[in-house]
């Protein structure tokens, strides 16, 4: 008697995206196994536990084969072993280089370093993320970190070339590298109430105000600060020094804001206690520590009632002025959202 049987020949890829998660999640075969036990997939398809155990096992083989390639994303795109169609490719890299926030706060403005992955395992145990994906997140950022460091041209846009991440991925990676690079201090215990997204905010202020990419195009680059605008802010002392020019300044301001704000009288009040706060931290952005402490200062001086009033209060310097408060200015008004 003859037996009839189907055969169905092909050789796309298969991902399953809840085991690709479970995977990147850093959870074993085993654990991944009882995971999608527990959802009820036995009995949505009918299958028994060692069929599950060998599809998950299948899957962290073609993850792990896979894995090599998503180091450097267009090989993935490039290559013709493994047939992906384009959707699942990209879903594939964004995942893969996403990143979990509780683990990014513990990391952020520190050297991506052996010396910083040491410290893997109390992070791991603090935020509850698992070794194997804490180990992954912070590869992600030192290799395209070590990508980029040279490179010219737009930071976002050199992340988005070298990596094809989504326009908010790559931003959220170019205010990883910026931070990491000039070592911002984000850890400290005054500093916590802020999210990640805080400070990606202020860093992409930064980026496009005061690195030397934001004033010459022949020179983008994105991940320096521009040291020679650093060093012409020490040209503002003299808004605080001169006493004339500071009650200029003043008169300028309070005639402009009078009847406007609600926290008038303490600006008119504390006016030169704000101002001295505003252009001190300017002034002592020559030298590396004080460019770490840079958030630590906005949150120490509590600068914050005069950010709305010192626009175009300047009549010397306005372009410096300008260029240095209105991303001081954006800074602050993220920082203080509470």
């Amino acid at each position: 008697m003859a037996n009839e049987l189907d055969v169905f020949v092909g050789n796309t890829t298969l991902i399953d995206e809840e085991v690709y998660q479970l995977w990147l999640d850093g959870y074993s075969v085993s654990d991944a196994v009882n995971i999608r036990l527990k959802s009820g997939i036995l009995d949505q398809t009918g299958a028994g536990a060692d069929v599950l155990e060998s599809d998950t096992m299948d899957h962290y083989r073609t993850f792990q084969m896979i894995e090599r390639l998503l180091h450097y994303p267009p090989k993935l795109v490039q290559q013709l072993l493994f047939q992906i169609p384009p959707y699942k490719q990209s879903m594939l890299i964004e995942r893969y280089y996403a990143f979990e926030e509780a683990f990014v706060r513990e990391v952020l403005g520190k050297k991506l370093s052996k010396g910083t992955k040491k410290d893997l395992d109390d992070i791991s145990a603090k935020t509850g993320v698992t070794l194997k994906s804490c180990r992954r997140q912070f590869d992600n950022f030192k290799r395209v970190f070590k990508v980029v460091e040279e490179m010219r041209g737009a930071l976002v846009e050199n992340i988005q070339q070298n990596f094809l991440l989504s326009d908010k991925l790559a931003r959220d990676y170019a205010a990883i590298v910026f931070l990491a690079n000039s070592r911002f201090e984000t850890g400290k215990k005054k500093l916590q109430y802020l999210t990640f997204e805080d400070f990606a905010t202020c860093a992409e202020h930064l980026i496009q105000n005061w690195t030397l990419g934001a004033v010459d195009i022949a020179d983008d680059m994105d991940m320096d600060l521009d040291k020679e605008f650093l060093q012409d802010l020490k040209d503002l002392k003299i808004l605080i020094t001169d006493k004339d020019l500071l009650d200029h300044h003043k008169s300028l301001v309070c005639t402009s804001l009078r009847g406007k704000i609600s926290v008038f009288h303490e600006m008119d009040s504390n006016f030169k206690t704000l101002s001295r706060s505003l252009v001190n931290i300017g002034t002592s952005l020559t030298h590396n520590k004080d460019v770490r402490d840079f958030f630590i200062d906005l949150v120490e001086k509590d600068p914050e009632s005069e950010t709305v009033s010192v626009n175009k209060a300047i009549i010397r310097q306005q372009a410096l002025w300008e260029r240095y408060m209105g991303t001081l200015r954006n800074c602050l008004l993220k920082m203080y959202h509470n």
